[in-house]
């Protein structure tokens, strides 16, 4: 029976994310807003709820490793799983400017993270504090204040240079309730889907008597994950990559300092499950995305190149945890 509801509920995804996907582009047709910072904003947090909702309960149940490991292994599914598909069916094209400032900042906040777990500024055992949490909340905010700011003064920008005729182009989005109502539908489809597809995957996994930092690293991760995958697919079938790249950049972005900010409010977030490995290839993966994407592309080979790191990382988890 656990099989048929995975199956169901894959269903439920790709059409959640085809409406959410839907909606987010005529809003962002209607305000002028870019592809990117939708994909980020509405898209990337939207797409994020069930990441915070397993954290939430990882860290109301005591339980750092789920909430901790859903956020880490979420973010390298993101990167190597996500933009690597993406990639190998279309080629992800983005601004520079988001080469310049939103990469970086998810690099930044992954090496953060890092270094909080690691607890490398007190020297004490493995925890996220409330303090540390209360400091990526203020970054979450900052990068969204300044992710509006800034696309606001490049329209202001483009508006200036653009004629007549070519702003009435941007008047093609139907109603607005109607755009909005694709939005909430389909979040809402995209978010009951997943959650019925990660209480029955963790079923199934825990049959075959996994812990709980490895189920959370790979099951509960990327089937959290899918509706981004779900929603990058379909930002890419209609030709919005950018929209696709925003939407997992936000997403990682989101995960780390609003998530688990959050959930350490909750409660400390102490972890000895997540190793420093899975850390390492969580930075790796968005170093990985600036490196290749120096151009403002990724290409089909690169994609390639992302899904095999994705691979070799959850073979390495598998062989760590037999052993």
């Amino acid at each position: 029976m656990e099989y048929v509801i995975l199956i169901l509920s894959l269903v439920g995804i790709v059409f959640g994310a085809d409406y959410l996907v839907a909606g987010s582009v005529s809003i962002a047709r209607k305000f002028k807003v870019s592809d990117f910072v939708i994909g980020a904003a509405i898209i990337g947090v939207g797409t994020s709820t069930p990441e915070m909702t397993v954290s939430f309960i990882g860290a109301l149940n005591g339980n750092a490793d789920v909430a901790i490991g859903n956020v880490v292994g979420s973010n390298i599914f993101n990167i190597f799983g996500i933009l690597g598909i993406t990639a190998m069916f279309f080629p992800v094209t983005f601004d520079r400017q988001n080469l310049k400032f939103e990469i970086p900042f998810c690099v930044g906040v992954s090496v953060l993270l890092t270094l909080f777990a690691l607890n490398f500024f007190n020297g004490t055992a493995q925890c996220i504090g409330r303090v540390d949490g209360l400091i990526l909340i203020a970054i979450f905010a900052f990068f969204m204040w300044l992710s509006f700011a800034r696309d606001k003064k490049q329209r202001l920008q483009v508006s200036a240079e653009s004629t007549p005729a070519e702003e009435s182009k941007t008047e093609e989005a139907g109603p607005m309730w109607k755009a909005v109502l694709k939005v909430i539908g389909g979040l809402a489809v995209l978010i009951f889907s997943c959650d019925l597809f990660v209480d029955n995957a963790v079923v199934i996994a825990k049959s075959f008597g996994v812990n709980d930092a490895f189920i959370s690293l790979t099951l509960i991760a990327c089937g959290t994950s899918l509706p981004e995958l779900a929603a990058s697919i379909a930002a890419a079938l209609k030709k919005n990559t950018s929209m696709a790249l925003g939407n997992v950049v936000g997403s990682n972005i989101f995960n780390i300092a609003l998530i688990l900010g959050l959930s350490s409010q909750v409660t400390p977030l102490t972890s000895t499950g997540i190793t420093i490995v899975d850390y390492i290839v969580m930075i790796a993966a968005v170093v990985a995305l600036y490196a290749f994407g120096r151009d403002c592309k990724i290409q089909r080979y690169e994609g390639v190149i992302f899904l095999l790191c994705f691979i070799g990382y959850t073979w390495y988890l598998i062989t760590n945890q037999i052993a």
